[in-house]
């Protein structure tokens, strides 16, 4: 039952890259009509199922929490323009996975004993392997290097903030369910501050802004099953980050699929089957 709460994000953050590509707009409107759409979400089930039972010090945990993640998804966006989704995607999901991994045996202790760390490392190394094999083209275009390192910058900066959105919430032992209002919160606050910011012309309620709003509750179905599956007498935070990740499949296939964007034959295989070294890798660390 864990393995599945912890699949749920999986499919959920797959589905959302293709939603705010679709819909289109500046990385600052798509943040901005996630964001609300998350914030939308979150006073409803706090409504109705889930009121707050925070005190000042766990709200704001959570509200970093939300506010690191407006940080990294943003950029996430930005490198969406500079490389595509299914470049994007693969090298995102490797940064995270090493990131967060990480970070979760350092400070929670997870994968304790030896064997665990001896498989986590080697599923760590079969997701690398694979994302690597993604991102493989066979006829590289002239100005591509320039948008790849542009894209990898892009996507390392993004990662700080992902790592925080997983590290803070486990300071605060309350169950998963009570976190998202306040990250919610957290995230509006950094998307409004963002784009001020960045002063692109852009208006934070725009038309745009608002048709990614049900990118948000997208979203939000993902976040609700991810807090609960990085709970410690779950998944945690290692092992669940990484179950989540498997997202990297429906993102990467989707965007050749539905958002056309192109692959030689040689690429596709490269992908498939770097796409299958990311779920066995997956499947090794759901087993920890």
């Amino acid at each position: 039952m864990n393995i599945l709460i912890g699949l749920i994000p999986a499919l959920f953050w797959g589905i959302l890259p293709l939603c705010v590509s679709k819909i289109g707009g500046k990385p600052t409107q798509q943040i901005m009509g996630t964001t609300m759409g998350v914030l939308l979400t979150g006073i409803v089930a706090s409504l109705l199922f889930f009121p707050m039972r925070l005190d000042a010090w766990a709200f704001f945990l959570c509200f970093l929490s939300g506010a690191s993640w407006a940080f990294g998804q943003i950029n996430q966006y930005r490198a969406f323009t500079q490389i595509g989704v299914s470049q994007t995607m693969p090298l995102s999901t490797g940064m995270q996975l090493v990131g967060t991994s990480l970070m979760g045996v350092v400070a929670f202790g997870d994968w304790g004993t030896v064997q665990a760390k001896v498989i986590g490392a080697v599923a760590l190394t079969l997701i690398i392997i694979g994302i690597w094999m993604t991102t493989k083209q066979e006829h590289p275009e002239p100005h591509s290097g320039g948008n790849m390192r542009a894209g990898v910058i892009t996507l390392l900066i993004s990662t700080i903030g992902y790592v925080g959105y997983s590290f803070f919430p486990n300071y605060v032992s309350v169950d998963g369910w009570y976190k998202f209002m306040p990250q919610s919160v957290g995230m509006v606050v950094a998307a409004i501050t963002m784009s001020m910011l960045t002063r692109d012309g852009t208006r934070p309620w725009d038309k745009k802004s608002l048709q990614n709003m049900i990118c948000g509750v997208i979203f939000s179905g993902a976040a609700l099953a991810y807090l609960v599956s990085i709970e410690p007498h779950r998944n945690g935070v290692a092992s669940g980050f990484t179950l989540s990740q498997m997202n990297v499949i429906i993102s990467t296939l989707g965007s050749i699929l539905l958002l056309g964007e192109k692959k030689t034959r040689l690429e596709l295989l490269y992908v498939l089957g770097g796409l299958a070294l990311v779920v066995i890798g997956g499947v090794l660390i759901g087993t920890l």
